[in-house]
């Protein structure tokens, strides 16, 4: 369902991303971790066919993301990291919005509408202002407009970055919930969500791909994920 294959990011001299490969099959949800300027991000806009690679293919559900984006972006729904919302806005209009800029209408747009509502948990913020809402509800809403269109993969960029722990708990029950069944990458800092939430972890480290496997393998001599994780992406390795 997710498919990196030697994908490469340069600007000039500088490589964000080098050589990294991996595939994610339906119903896998796996953590990808990383120390900030990892390359993370720009792996994931690759992905999503944001940013175009350097070198190398990114593929979701099969299709090409530089030469058949919209088929992929058809299957795919992305959070990214501070995701674009319209502050005047409240959550049921950006919603609304949303599905016409994806040509739903009629029963269509209504049922989608109101099953993210219920997902996401949005009901008693519906008509306030994005503007007026917390981080966590936020959130909440830049997940309801991935997950409109009913897409079989989820990339998500930090999506309980900045939350208080009660928003970070209420983030993690929708993302179980949407584990059952869909396809999920999530990027994270916080290491209790990898126990949590994930099946695999994929960790990379200057651009560059130093670890991928079971949650149940990365920590073998049980020395606690943070360790496991200093270890392999402190500088030179």
């Amino acid at each position: 369902m997710i498919e990196a294959e030697h994908l490469s990011k340069f600007y000039g001299v500088f490589a964000a991303s080098r050589d990294i490969s991996f595939k994610i099959h339906q119903g896998e949800v796996v953590a990808f971790l990383g120390p900030n300027g990892a390359g993370k991000s720009t792996t994931m806009k690759l992905l999503t066919g944001y940013l175009s690679p350097s070198e190398g293919v990114a593929r979701i559900a099969g299709h090409d993301m530089s030469t058949d984006r919209l088929a992929g972006s058809a299957r795919l729904g992305y959070l990214p990291e501070n995701g674009p919302l319209y502050p005047d806005m409240t959550p049921h209009s950006v919603l609304e919005f949303f599905a016409d800029a994806r040509g739903m209408d009629g029963d269509q747009k209504h049922e989608r509408v109101e099953a993210v509502i219920d997902l996401c948990d949005l009901s008693s913020v519906l008509h306030k202002p994005i503007s007026k809402l917390s981080k966590g509800y936020r959130q909440r809403v830049g997940m309801a407009q991935a997950l409109l269109h009913e897409p079989d993969v989820l990339i998500l960029d930090e999506p309980t970055a900045g939350l208080d722990p009660n928003q970070i708990r209420e983030v993690r029950q929708t993302m179980r919930r949407l584990g059952e069944e869909k396809t999920i990458l999530l990027s994270t800092h916080i290491l209790q969500e990898v126990e949590a939430l994930a099946d695999r972890v994929i960790v990379i480290n200057e651009g560059r791909l130093v670890s991928d496997g079971p949650v149940s393998e990365f920590d073998p001599k049980g020395v606690g994920l943070d360790e496991v994780f200093r270890q392999l992406t402190k500088a030179g390795v």
